[in-house]
């Protein structure tokens, strides 16, 4: 019986490992075709306006993210902040052209509001983990011996 569930155990694992690698492959190549597809649509206007060039970034940090993920099975919350922070700044670049009544003003205010306290947060989150070093540190650690 115990063979039995173990075997199932390994099985289903493999097959979550599969669609975990499966999937990351697929998205890896969806970031990677659609930031060829901007950077050819940037060539063919024959220039690139800041909002094109922020573009870029968040599909180099969307690839830096997918890479890390796929190497260390780890998703470090710092990239995620980074994403949210470039893709405000582009949507502030964008915007701020607009302003003309009172609404927009707010949206930018806020948005810069949202910038701000994003990166107070990068900022806790790496003066814990240099203080206090990370959760998932511990699992590259050999579990302790109690005899």
């Amino acid at each position: 019986m115990q063979e039995k569930t173990e075997l199932m155990q390994n099985v289903g694992g493999f097959l979550v490992d599969l669609f975990h690698n499966l999937a990351l492959f697929v998205i890896g190549a969806t970031v990677v075709w659609s930031a060829v597809y901007e950077y050819l649509q940037i060539m063919d206007k024959g220039y690139a306006a800041l909002k094109d060039i922020l573009l870029l970034f968040i599909y180099l940090e969307l690839g830096a993210m997918i890479g890390i993920y796929f190497k260390t099975h780890r998703l470090p919350v710092q990239f995620l902040i980074f994403i949210a922070i470039t893709a405000l700044s582009r949507h502030l670049v964008i915007d701020v052209q607009k302003v003309s009544d009172e609404f927009h003003l707010w949206l930018l205010l806020t948005i810069s509001g949202a910038v701000v306290l994003l990166s107070l947060a990068l900022m806790i989150l790496t003066f814990t983990a240099k203080r206090y070093g990370r959760p998932e540190d511990d699992l590259d650690k050999p579990p302790e011996r109690t005899d």
